[in-house]
């Protein structure tokens, strides 16, 4: 059989004998499918219910469960399988009332492999079309719900001003800023503003995987490249071929991997692991880090080379405490996209809570006011928010002298504090401060943070 397909499907084969079962699982696994076999209808129901399909041969005559009936069932439990009619008695009334029924195609036994080859390879290109129609169609609702870049302040001005200017051209851009300052939205906004952004960017967070497992996701893997790759899988530099490639966190890569994409940038060039041929990625880099870059450069944890690849045109994100006149602006955008996912009326902010969220020095940045928004919203009654609903930020800024501790106390304090509203649940901490969890270990135990 050709072994060309678009893409590897999940294969069912339903049919009473079993050397059908086996001849059609062996061709298609040639092919690069995975596939799994069932000898009648009831067993393809509970694999149907287990897992999900993207095609089903399913024989019409079969004991029990024929495959008009089944092809029925999946038609109710999985609507999004194509089902293609397997029998040898073939018959123009029978094809009409399984096509009327929803299945996609009609084949006749003894079987062409050829023929099915065709059939499968169509049906993966199908397959790939749906999948592009829906990635653009989440795109497009993506880029219209998405909260714009607020404020007013000359930090944010000077902020858009660069990504308008840098957003047209195909330059490799380095976000930098605090956690929680917006790295990500800055990003998309250079995407959106490109003439890649037809395509929807991708995303990868370097700091949230293992060596091995990053490895495998921006180069992919050959069936076979190691133990549990069966099968073929694209790499995030090919997905983002005429596109944008968000890497976030980029100061976490192992020197390693740092060599390999250095290498990847420069020829835009990649081969998957346990593979040998050379495949053409073109892509657009947008890098991103709470770090200082060059000072991991001077502490040899950071390639001098990838540094200045990486670092072609600069912006740097001001932490809010520097923007607080856009700290109102922000805060009742956040309370009435927050009220409405909460069904709940778009409340008001008296003075004194205003006040209080100005004053505070938010070393969580943007991601920690909506957060402290939403836990408000949820503790608050009537339609006001009043400075009460704010307990955990009264106990901040005048109690504990937030202005005049050095950054490592009030990263101490800051992650303590997640950490509590958390009830120590360092997943839940580690997605709130926007870092993996073994960073959040790492400070723990730098700092002496235990629950008591």
């Amino acid at each position: 059989m050709n072994p060309s397909t678009p893409s590897p499907l999940r294969i069912l084969v339903v049919d009473d004998e079993a050397i059908v079962r086996e001849s059609l699982a062996s061709w298609f696994e040639e092919d690069g499918h995975q596939v799994k076999t069932a000898a009648s209808g009831q067993e393809a129901l509970i694999l149907l219910k287990k897992e999900k399909w993207d095609l089903a041969f399913v024989d019409i005559k079969m004991p029990g469960m024929d495959g008009l009936e089944l092809n029925r069932r999946i038609q109710e439990l999985s609507p999004e399988t194509t089902v293609i009619i397997m029998t040898a008695f073939a018959s123009v009334e029978t094809a009409v009332q399984a096509l009327r029924e929803g299945a996609h195609d009609y084949i006749t036994k003894p079987f062409d492999p050829e023929h099915l080859s065709h059939v499968v390879r169509n049906t993966a290109a199908q397959h790939d079309l749906e999948r592009e129609n829906r990635e653009l169609k989440e795109k497009l609702a993506e880029t219209l719900s998405h909260p714009e870049i607020l404020g007013t302040s000359p930090g944010i001005e000077r902020v858009r001003k660069l990504i308008q200017t840098v957003g047209p051209t195909d330059t490799t851009v380095l976000i930098t800023g605090e956690s929680g300052t917006g790295k990500e939205l800055v990003a998309r906004g250079i995407h959106a503003a490109s003439p890649r952004a037809f395509l929807p960017m991708v995303t990868v967070n370097c700091g949230a995987l293992p060596e091995g497992i990053l490895e495998s996701e921006l180069f992919g893997h050959e069936r076979g490249a190691f133990t549990g790759a069966q099968y073929r899988h694209k790499g995030k530099f090919e997905l983002a071929h005429k596109s944008t490639l968000f890497l976030d966190e980029i100061a976490e890569v192992s020197p390693k991997i740092q060599v390999e994409l250095l290498r990847v940038l420069e020829e835009k060039k990649v081969t998957r692991l346990g593979g040998t041929q050379s495949i053409e990625a073109d892509f657009r880099t947008i890098a991103a880090t709470n770090k200082d870059l060059l000072m991991e450069v001077k502490a040899g944890n950071f390639r001098e080379d990838l540094y200045y690849r990486l670092n072609v045109f600069h912006i740097e994100l001001p932490p809010l405490r520097e923007r607080r006149e856009d700290i109102p602006l922000l805060a009742e955008a956040f309370a009435a996209r927050l009220a409405a996912s909460m069904n709940k009326p778009v409340p008001h902010f008296e003075p004194e809570a205003m006040k209080l969220l100005m004053s505070h020095d938010w070393p969580g940045n943007v991601r920690e006011l909506t957060n402290a928004i939403e836990r408000a919203l949820v503790v608050h009654e009537g339609d006001i928010i009043r400075a009460s609903d704010f307990p955990f930020i009264g106990q901040g800024n005048k109690a504990e002298g937030w202005g005049a501790r050095s950054l490592a106390q009030v990263e101490k304090a800051h992650i303590q504090r997640v950490l509590e509203e958390c009830d120590w649940n360092i997943s839940q901490a580690s997605r709130i401060l926007e870092v993996d969890r073994t960073t959040v270990y790492n400070k723990m135990k730098l700092y002496g943070l235990k629950r008591s």
